[in-house]
């Protein structure tokens, strides 16, 4: 991933530095069990937990002379420890140290995921209590339709993440398995009580079953909720950027002090930010169709999905690492023009209230048919000209026989759309 789109915590997670270092971890562990179980003596254990050390200069040199990252791992190792690293990696193969340190590292990944998702939903239910009573319009089709407030906007967010959030807790359960059964998942030459002890001692679930692999239907079902987070954190940028448009301008993400917005164009206050959050969503989806890809292997393995997973994993994690701080100082900062917003809200002369009339005309006995185009038809008066639709309506004879003149009046009152507002944020026991 580009380093402009990486965090330090989360690139640290990912670095080969770090990766060795859990690799390392992981075969220390089988040794400490092994030896807990005699099969490597106490002497031997503590030369290893002693010695056990890698180079990444070696290891690289290594690899580019027998072309496999872990027999160049194991040989760095082995050259720091000595005649006593014969009883490293005893039993295993390759995909027991590779899949189980890869779940520490998504393990460790997805707390810090976890971490930005929870920020914004205190973030967005902050918001919401802020903006709970600042009406504003409601769009359906980017047309007016009924009045809203902005704060209801971030509540269905701050739902929304919630619902996020409980998915990436799933699959990181899901994802964070070990698996010490040898090379078609027989445990030919390794115990299953070592597999179990190591994968306790790690904080991992051991694999009820496999092959030579952790199957990849969970590293799918991890990606997929990354993916899926992603597409709420566009949905959120995407409003952003319809309310910034300069027709609407209702609100506006920060704009610093010494930026610049174009160019060719001084003037030019772009929502940059959130173009770029939708831009890095789009690579998000990208990253599950791979890892639906990587599903299916040949037999009890192949490495078709080795050399893809050393992209997409590490990159949709730092990528959603990103997107998450990136929205959250976004809406932190957001400029937000009450003025604006009302003036929005009355742009179309009270035509935002049409169902009151329509369904008032209902209830005083004519069809919905009829009503409905008595009311399409002054509607459409306000459209064509200068008058409200109030105006409209109380000088329309055909609603004479079915409201009075107070009845028309009360329609355009926005307090009981406030107060039906509010019975939402009730739910919620937002105050």
């Amino acid at each position: 991933m580009l380093t402009r789109y990486t965090r330090p915590a989360m690139g640290a997670i990912w670095t080969e530095e770090h990766k060795f270092r859990t690799w390392l971890k992981v075969e220390l562990a089988v040794c400490q069990v092994q030896c807990e179980r005699g099969l490597i003596s106490p002497a031997d254990y503590q030369t290893i937990a002693t010695r056990a050390d890698f180079d990444l200069e070696r290891i690289t040199a290594i690899e580019a002379e027998v072309q496999h990252d872990v027999i160049a791992f194991l040989t760095s190792v082995a050259e720091k420890v000595g005649p006593a690293s014969r009883l490293i990696h005893q039993g295993l193969t390759s995909s027991d140290l590779l899949d189980t340190a890869l779940a520490l590292q998504l393990q460790a990944a997805g707390e810090l995921l976890k971490q930005g998702l929870r920020a914004l939903i205190e973030l967005t239910l902050d918001k919401a209590r802020e903006y709970k009573d600042l009406l504003m319009i409601g769009r359906t089709h980017g047309v007016h339709a009924e009045p809203i407030t902005f704060g209801l906007k971030f509540l269905l967010w701050h739902t929304e993440l919630q619902r996020q959030l409980h998915r990436l807790e799933m699959a990181l359960e899901d994802v964070q398995v070990g698996k010490f059964s040898g090379a078609v998942g027989t445990y030919q030459h390794i115990d299953p009580e070592v597999e179990a002890a190591v994968c306790h001692a790690l904080g991992l679930q051991p694999a009820p079953i496999s092959n030579q692999i952790v199957q990849r239907d969970r590293h799918a079902f991890f990606v997929t909720c990354l993916a899926l987070i992603g597409a709420t954190l566009e949905k959120i940028a995407t409003e952003i950027r319809h309310l910034q448009r300069t027709e609407v301008l209702e609100a506006e993400e920060p704009f610093g002090r010494g930026q610049k917005g174009s160019s060719a164009m001084p003037h030019k206050r772009n929502p940059v930010k959130a173009e770029r959050l939708c831009g890095l969503a789009r690579l998000l989806r990208g990253y599950q169709v791979t890892a639906m890809e990587n599903v299916t292997l040949w037999h009890e393995r192949d490495i078709s999905h080795s050399s893809a997973e050393r992209v997409i994993l590490s990159d949709a994690c730092i990528v959603l690492d990103f997107m998450l701080a990136d929205l959250h100082g976004l809406l932190s900062g957001l400029q937000v023009y009450p003025e604006r917003i009302r003036q929005n809200l009355e742009l179309t002369r009270g035509l935002i209230f049409s169902q009151e009339v329509l369904l008032a005309l209902t209830a005083h006995g004519l069809t919905r048919e009829q009503a409905y185009a008595i009311v399409q038809d002054d509607a459409q008066q306000v459209w064509n000209g200068a008058r409200s639709f109030r105006e409209v309506l109380l000088s329309d004879e055909r609603l004479r026989p079915y409201l009075t003149p107070e009845e028309i009046e009360a329609f355009f009152d926005y307090t009981k759309v406030q107060a039906r507002i509010n019975q939402i944020f009730k739910r919620f026991e937002v105050q």
